[in-house]
Parts: C-alpha cells; structure tokens; sequence
C-alpha cells in the first residue's frame, strides 16, 4: 500500500468516526418526552398536580394577551410567579418549569418544557405542546379540572 493510500484510508476512517459520533449524539438528544397538547382560550387556566415521592405542587398557567404576534403568558410553580412573553416565529417559542429543587438525588431534575405552537384567530385560542424530561421517572402529572 502507498502512503496516499494509507492517507485515504485514515481520512475515510475518521469521517466514518465523525458520522457516527453525531449520530449516536442525535439519538441520545431527545431527553424529553411529548406528554400532551393543550388549547387554551383567553384567561382560562391550565392546573397540573405535581408530585414526586410525598411530595405534591400545583403548577398552573394561562394566557391573557395576544398582541403583534406575542403571547403573554402568566405562571406559577411552587410559590414561584412569572411572566413569559412567547412568539411563534422566534427563539423564544417555549417555557421551563423545574419541577424538583437541585441536588435531591440528581444533578439533572426533572422539567416541564411548554412550547406556543399556534393561535387560532377565529376560536381565540392558543395551542400548546407539553413535553416532560424525566430521567428517573419519578414525577407523576395529574390534570386537574377547573371548577
């Protein structure tokens, strides 16, 4: 074999190595799960019970402005209050909720993630994705309904 040859065969190598190394990394990207998709009118809210081990937290949210294709969007999650302002066209498209404080038995805890992902002029509503990431599966959601 000539030196070109081995050079061929070392760059093949290492390209077959780079395509694999990304692609395993894509596999192992995906490190939450969709759990539901929820539609949402105007000041309506949205209730999950929350519970981990004994523990149980109520997260809610709603929306309460759609203006110059924002969504203001109202939070609370274990005595903690926000406002996220989401657009469709733009990074800032979703929201995220730890759902456990950190360093109780992971350095990864558990989250909500909530996407905006249309709204609907004619019925007035907003269209959520809810993802949960949960390596240890030890969160449990409960939906509660609105009285």
């Amino acid at each position: 074999m000539s030196y070109n040859d081995k050079e061929i065969m070392k760059k093949s190598l290492l390209k077959i190595l780079v395509l694999c190394f990304f692609l395993f990394t894509a596999l192992g990207a995906n490190e939450y799960k969709s759990i539901d998709t929820i539609e949402l009118k105007k000041d309506e809210h949205k209730k999950i019970l929350v519970t981990y081990g004994k523990i149980a937290k109520l997260f809610k949210f709603r929306w309460t402005l759609y203006v110059n294709n924002g969504l203001v969007i109202l939070r609370s999650y274990d005595r903690i209050v926000a406002q996220n302002m989401l657009y469709l066209r733009h990074k800032n498209r979703s929201f995220r909720v730890d759902l456990m404080p950190k360093g109780l038995g992971s350095i990864k805890v558990p989250y909500l993630l909530v996407k905006f992902i249309e709204f609907n002029y004619k019925t007035n509503k907003a269209t959520f994705k809810m993802y949960l990431s949960d390596d240890t599966g030890v969160v449990t959601l409960e939906y509660l309904k609105e009285k």
